[in-house]
């Protein structure tokens, strides 16, 4: 039978749905609940004590939910929460950076790699830290780009705002000579068009989000956390959010593609 328990994991809003993606693709046997915290979007420019709390209380609700294992979908919380909230809660946890890092060194050819992600993310520096530890050759340009989460979640996706943001953000990596760039926000790969409009088709994209999952497979298999269903039975996939779930629900709708259940909202506030 396995272990019939959800996989938990969360964002700031619609981005984590392309880590649901992965999820769906590599462990299509799991049921999940996904949380979006579309009442405190963008995380970018929130303060460390603020991203704290609000995963905080969200992991509280997901635990409550009886999670088996959580991902965090989101590459601001995975460099600054995950390292300090995964001791206070008793279900291990996975983040995007570490996975994203090493992928990205294992892709490039000319060890130029670019992170491109919020400005809280390009400040922690983790990506950084861990594209050393694991090539200390590299080289590594950051480059913050605070307008592109916005323009995902107001679905402004191929639209010239989307395109000229873009190009604005990767025109100082490109001059650097990266021949990788790292999506450090879940939010970007809705823009991988964009990205790849302004990059053009030899540098390398990488979205952390695919080794991440693949991480968290192996290691829910090392404890036996796999789901076997008997074959009536199939998974489900329940949705919340902390703002509008109306919103939520139509912006998911046009960027997935996936049937999107109703959408519920929580209030976590204490």
């Amino acid at each position: 039978m396995g272990d019939a328990r959800p996989v938990g994991l969360f964002d700031s809003g619609v981005g984590g749905l392309t880590v649901l993606q992965e999820i769906l693709r590599q462990l299509p046997k799991e049921s999940t609940i996904y949380f979006g915290d579309n009442a405190h979007v963008p995380y970018g420019s929130r303060t460390t004590e603020e991203l704290i709390g609000l995963a905080y209380n969200i992991i509280s609700f997901l635990v409550a939910q009886k999670v088996k294992y959580i991902i965090f979908a989101c590459n601001t919380n995975s460099s600054i929460s995950l390292p300090v909230l995964k001791k206070y809660f008793p279900v291990q946890m996975v983040g995007l950076i570490k996975s994203g890092a090493q992928e990205a060194v294992k892709a490039t050819k000319n060890h130029r790699i670019g992170v491109i992600a919020t400005a809280a993310t390009i400040k922690n520096g983790a990506y950084a830290r861990e594209i050393k530890a694991a090539s200390p050759r590299a080289a590594v340009f950051s480059q913050a780009a605070p307008k592109l989460v916005p323009i995902v979640e107001n679905g402004k996706i191929k639209t010239a705002e989307a395109f000229q943001a873009t190009r604005e953000y990767v025109k100082p990596l490109k001059e650097a000579g990266i021949d990788t760039l790292i999506f450090g926000c879940s939010h970007y790969p809705f823009l991988s068009h964009e990205f790849t409009a302004a990059l053009g088709p030899d540098i390398k994209l990488v979205d952390p989000a695919t080794a991440t999952v693949m991480k968290a497979r192996e290691e829910m298999q090392k404890l036996n956390l796999l789901n076997n269903p008997i074959p009536q039975n199939s998974p489900t996939h329940r949705f919340y959010v902390s703002g509008n779930p109306h919103k939520f629900q139509e912006l998911a709708s046009c960027l997935w593609n996936h049937p999107m259940p109703e959408v519920e909202q929580v209030s976590l506030e204490k």
